[in-house]
């Protein structure tokens, strides 16, 4: 009876320590707030991540890249210079990068003189941006596409979404990874505050 008992107890606390290790595992699996998001669209999270713009310690020169606009025509960051410009890189299968995007509308209608390039990290280009974008009500929104992801690797981009501010001078000056309200107070107050910044002389 007593040995019984006593492999009842041990079955109960096998049976105990495997669900608490598959609790464990499935914590440390789970994305914590903030976390970089995966570019692989198979992985791609379905709740949107708030993330933080992160200002560099010294701004440093934008990458001499070139965009391609879904009717075919470029775009640089040089031809830019003089403009603060806010680059958000993007995919129609993020979740995170599809809930942002009507606040960059609202922002770029709110701040005069800046200018926000989307640019898309879809594989299938315009295949797929074109029908999103007339479905989502985005054809205001300047759109680009970098299918082969060229652009989002000279800006080092890690996850999607990750947006890139530029100033006048052609410089990096931060980026946030992660989604964004873009048309927030603070969002608002920090991209004014780059636009009220006049052009370094020279």
């Amino acid at each position: 009876m007593a040995l019984r008992i006593a492999l009842r107890t041990v079955t109960v606390l096998i049976v105990l320590c495997i669900a608490l290790l598959g609790v464990l595992l499935y914590r440390m699996a789970e994305p914590e707030q903030g976390q970089r998001l995966a570019l692989v669209p198979g992985d791609a999270p379905q709740r949107a991540a708030i993330g933080k713009f992160t200002p560099l310690p010294e701004p440093r020169p934008a990458p001499d890249v070139s965009f391609s606009a879904t009717t075919g025509a470029t775009q640089s960051i040089a031809a830019l210079h003089g403009h603060v410009v806010l680059v958000n890189f993007w995919a129609t299968w993020c979740a995170p990068c599809i809930t942002e995007m009507p606040s960059l509308v609202r922002l770029q209608a709110k701040l005069d003189g800046l200018a926000v390039l989307a640019v898309s990290e879809d594989r299938r280009g315009a295949e797929l941006v074109e029908p999103f974008l007339a479905k989502h009500d985005l054809a205001g929104l300047a759109t680009y596409l970098d299918p082969k992801n060229t652009v989002g690797h000279a800006f080092g981009i890690e996850g999607l979404p990750t947006s890139i501010l530029i100033d006048r001078d052609g410089r990096v000056l931060g980026k946030l990874e992660g989604a964004a309200e873009w048309d927030s107070p603070a969002m608002l107050k920090l991209i004014g505050d780059y636009l009220a910044a006049p052009k370094a002389a020279g």
